[in-house]
């Protein structure tokens, strides 16, 4: 709460304050349905922003976000933990084998913030399209590229650990503008005459579903090789075993 919610805020109004002249806060895609504390607070923290941006529309700092997911190989992510688990001879154990996850790399999540930068406006939200795939997957592809006879463990779900990742509602989609690579989802703007909606919903709506990762399109096993080996730590963990990148397993 501290940190994400009050020092957000703090952040913001120094912005404001100073005169800089766009800011980007960077959430996650645990603000969606959030089911702890974390995903709670960093949601609070995007309605903070968008509070600033909305009341302030001619300010000189333009406030915005961006929303992702686990960035590849990022530290606490199960990429490292898959090469841990086969560099010490084990089994990969993975908690639900059908669990899926959006995958994007350093690189995409740079491009990210930097295109919010470009494009942004007061209280604008952006998210980059993602394929996915399941952990099951991921699992065997990290086998694969490492040429290993390494079995995938399944342990069970952890506590508050969602089956898929979704970065934006049906409500965020209903108005968000496609922007090729990205979608740019407007603040939302209603007043608090919620009363109106008792008599007359939204049809627009009817027609989206969550951006989740159980819907996208999902990746084969040689498509999450060739993605992992765009990762400069892959490469570098594959030449350390002796392993040629380029060299396909049979």
């Amino acid at each position: 709460m501290r940190t994400n919610v009050i020092g957000s805020e703090n952040v913001v109004q120094a912005a404001e304050t100073n005169g800089v002249r766009s800011l980007v806060c960077l959430s996650t895609d645990k603000a969606v349905y959030p089911v702890n504390a974390m995903g709670m607070s960093k949601a609070m923290m995007e309605k903070v922003a968008q509070s600033h941006g909305l009341n302030n529309p001619h300010a000189q700092t333009t406030v915005s976000l961006v929303r992702y997911g686990n960035v590849m190989y990022s530290r606490g992510s199960v990429i490292p933990l898959f090469i841990r688990q086969l560099k010490a001879g084990n089994d990969l154990t993975v908690t639900n084998p059908d669990m899926t996850r959006f995958m994007m790399s350093l690189a995409n999540s740079v491009d990210l913030v930097e295109f919010a930068f470009r494009n942004a406006e007061q209280g604008d939200l952006f998210i980059r399209k993602a394929q996915a795939c399941t952990i099951r997957d991921l699992a065997q592809a990290v086998i694969n590229l490492f040429r290993s006879k390494a079995n995938i463990e399944v342990i069970g779900t952890r506590h508050a650990e969602k089956v898929s990742e979704a970065l934006a509602t049906r409500e965020e989609l209903s108005r968000a503008q496609d922007m090729g690579d990205y979608f740019r989802v407007v603040a939302d703007k209603r007043d608090l005459n919620y009363s109106v909606y008792v008599e007359k919903g939204d049809v627009k709506q009817s027609h989206f579903d969550d951006y989740d990762s159980h819907t996208v399109e999902r990746m084969t096993v040689a498509q999450v090789q060739d993605l992992l080996l765009t990762l400069p730590e892959i490469r570098a963990e594959l030449a350390a075993a002796g392993i040629d990148p380029e060299a396909r397993a049979l």
